[in-house]
């Protein structure tokens, strides 16, 4: 547990959860699920146990830092890392595990979302542990993998080789969202689980790779060796992130790497990415709404309705419908055209950048 660390990306703004996540609050500073935690409360919540408090890093961009802190009060400054531009995931990772590997070089290290939901919370320490063991002292890399409940065109498929290891599995291949013939023949293989998107390594093992498979990411960074945790981070990590390119660490790292290997996890997870994922996870009502706020229903069925408690809401007729209101935005849209998302926040920006 002494060098066990958690780092928890929470830069991204979550476009297709739009318009409750806005570019000013994000979806992971929010209480999606009316716990009376946030997400980010709720991820950083689930790692108590596995490694202290101070060894909990935060990877956010500026316009959040006061965010991260508020909703965690318990992490001093330099567990806040502010990028200055987003440049998705390799360099977020790289930032962090460089400036742990300079205060811990024997840090074991899991990387997780800020916005990803887990059920089952003990199965899911249970399987970091595992993770954790395999991880420490060994070059491998690791990430964890869930078995999929239907051919979804939305998440990446990792291919295991199953006669390899009991609860670790070698890794064969990566795909990135594949189209839906291919996902159902993925799925009816038995070979392939989603990828989670959640990583463990030891730092050694991660700063080799970025090494060898990013070595223009790992050259940045690694000048930053005596300059973490001094006055002069920010503005190294400016002039860092205006150098590096935008790539995420599945392309840049993952999918080339021959060390990989996948946990078979089963801990009642959904990246939330979009309204129906969150149907997907909530409790529904004997006509299958999910309902958030002060709403009255009039024949309808199998919706999603968040709007605001200060509101009164009437719906009548709808089956099958995203009802969604925050900060002056409402947006009614049929759940199985939730990809259309992204086009409406592109339109309404032209519209004004307080709708986005």
């Amino acid at each position: 547990m002494n060098h066990t660390y958690v780092v928890i990306m929470a830069g991204g703004v979550g476009t297709r959860f739009w318009p409750f996540s806005r570019t000013s609050y994000p979806k992971q500073f929010h209480d999606v699920l009316g716990t009376g935690r946030t997400l980010l409360q709720q991820t950083a919540d689930r790692f108590e146990g596995i490694c202290p408090p101070e060894h909990i890093f935060i990877v956010t961009s500026w316009l959040y830092k006061d965010l991260c802190q508020e909703q965690l009060p318990q992490l001093s400054d330099d567990q806040v890392l502010c990028e200055p531009i987003a440049r998705n995931t390799a360099p977020c990772i790289a930032y962090a595990c460089y400036k742990i590997a300079q205060h811990d070089p024997e840090a074991n290290i899991i990387v997780a979302p800020a916005d990803h939901i887990i059920l089952k919370e003990e199965e899911f320490q249970r399987t970091i542990k595992t993770a954790l063991q395999a991880t420490t002292g060994q070059d491998i890399l690791v990430t964890l993998g869930i078995q999929p409940s239907r051919p979804d065109t939305g998440y990446g498929y990792i291919q295991y080789i199953p006669e390899s290891g009991d609860a670790i599995k070698k890794v064969k291949t990566f795909t990135e969202k594949p189209h839906l013939e291919l996902a159902q023949q993925f799925v009816a293989s038995g070979e392939f689980v989603w990828n989670a998107g959640i990583f463990v390594w030891n730092v050694q093992a991660i700063i080799k790779a970025f090494e060898q498979y990013l070595p223009e990411v790992a050259e940045i960074f690694a000048e930053g060796a005596d300059i973490y945790y001094t006055e002069g981070e920010k503005a190294f990590v400016d002039k860092a992130y205006s150098l590096t390119k935008s790539i995420s660490i599945d392309n840049g790292v993952m999918e080339k790497a021959g060390n990989v290997h996948v946990v078979l996890s089963d801990f009642g997870w959904s990246d939330l990415g979009t309204w129906k994922s969150l149907y997907e996870v909530s409790d529904k009502n004997e006509d299958f709404n999910v309902i958030d706020g002060h709403i009255m229903l009039y024949d309808t069925k199998n919706c999603i309705i968040k709007t605001p408690k200060d509101r009164l809401v009437v719906v009548n007729g709808l089956d099958g419908y995203i009802v969604a209101e925050y900060d002056n935005v409402l947006m009614i849209c049929r759940k199985e055209e939730e990809q259309k998302v992204k086009n409406f926040v592109a339109d309404a920006k032209e519209r004004g950048t307080e709708f986005v």
